[in-house]
């Protein structure tokens, strides 16, 4: 009789464990299939309004942008007053930023195609940098300069956007850009990743070609 019992327990234990197993599995295929589901779904661009800028960024609309003189990666410094009568693009980005590696071949674009009438971008990077350590900030600035050469970037590549954050409403996201008309005013600013027609739109509303 014992005998019987201890079968029939390592029976139902075995079954048990098949079920638990098969459910589990079942389980795993189930979240597999929605995960890939969600990676093979086309990403939706949400195009923001002016009213949907953060509540940081908003009161940089329409009004001189705030003024910075930053390191390029040659150590030539470069100020944004240095661009007065040119339409420029103030790009904060940073080489872990994985939207950013999307955007800037659009960017690489836009620029070749507007330089010829006055358009400029400064990439400004927000890559956190070792200021006290000579050997770590050299190793920065050379990953900084391998994506920048990566991406073909032509424009210039700024150091240390940190410093100029704060007067630029914080920068919570990345990327995000400000357009900036040839009267040095911000008329508009895109926050995240939007599209390579959303950034030309205002591109042209820089250089004055969109009212």
């Amino acid at each position: 009789m014992k005998r019987n019992t201890v079968v029939l327990f390592v029976v139902l234990f075995l079954l048990a464990g098949f079920g638990w197993a098969g459910w589990a599995n079942w389980e795993y295929r189930k979240q597999a299939a929605a995960r890939a589901a969600a990676m093979a779904a086309p990403a939706e661009l949400v195009m923001a309004a002016e009213g949907d800028l953060p509540p940081s960024i908003v009161p940089l609309m329409h009004k001189p942008a705030p003024d910075f003189t930053l390191e390029d990666l040659s150590g030539r410094k470069v100020s944004l007053a240095n661009y007065k009568g040119k339409a420029v693009l103030v790009n904060f980005w940073a080489t872990w930023c994985g939207p950013c590696k999307i955007e800037t071949p659009w960017l690489v674009d836009l620029r070749n195609q507007y330089a010829p009438q006055g358009f400029e971008i400064l990439a400004v990077s927000e890559d956190d940098l070792d200021l006290g350590d000579k050997q770590k900030l050299s190793e920065e600035k050379q990953e900084i300069a391998h994506f920048a050469q990566q991406m073909h970037m032509p424009y210039p590549v700024l150091l240390d956007g940190d410093a100029i954050s704060k007067p630029y409403g914080g920068l919570d996201s990345l990327p995000t850009s400000f357009f900036v008309d040839r009267n040095g005013n911000v008329v508009a600013a895109q926050v995240g990743l939007t599209s390579k027609d959303e950034i030309e739109g205002n591109i042209r509303k820089a250089l004055g070609a969109v009212k």
